[in-house]
């Protein structure tokens, strides 16, 4: 695997998604998840474990799609697991991932809820 920027933050974890969806890179979207990480996409499913990742973001990015930065909210740390959301752009709903730290201090993706619905009302 190439070596990529690693997150320092976990607030940088955003904005690499964006720049590596944007260049079509499944394979360094994956390089943003643990091994073992889950992503509850697409929605209503699961996908588990990196390479499972990498293979679904070489599917959605084949559509060439444009991601924008959105801007976070505050980030939630204790230790070394971390709360980071952002609300969308467009209004519909919220984004929510748990990062945790790596030995070497960067930060990567554990649980990933790229999409809540609103309930139903």
């Amino acid at each position: 695997m190439p070596e990529y920027e690693k997150a320092m933050r976990p607030e940088d974890i955003t904005r690499l998604f964006v720049e590596r969806s944007n260049a079509g890179d499944a394979a360094g979207v994956a390089a943003l998840y643990e091994e073992n990480a889950v992503l509850a996409y697409p929605p209503g499913e699961e996908t588990v474990g990196r390479e499972a990742i990498r293979a679904l973001w070489a599917q959605v990015l084949a559509n060439r799609p444009h991601f924008e930065l959105e801007q976070p909210l505050p980030t939630l740390i204790s230790g070394d697991i971390a709360l980071t959301s952002t609300p969308p752009k467009d209004g519909s709903g919220a984004r929510a991932q748990v990062v945790r730290r790596q030995p070497d201090g960067s930060w990567l993706r554990l649980l990933d809820q790229p999409e809540f619905v609103p309930p139903a009302r």
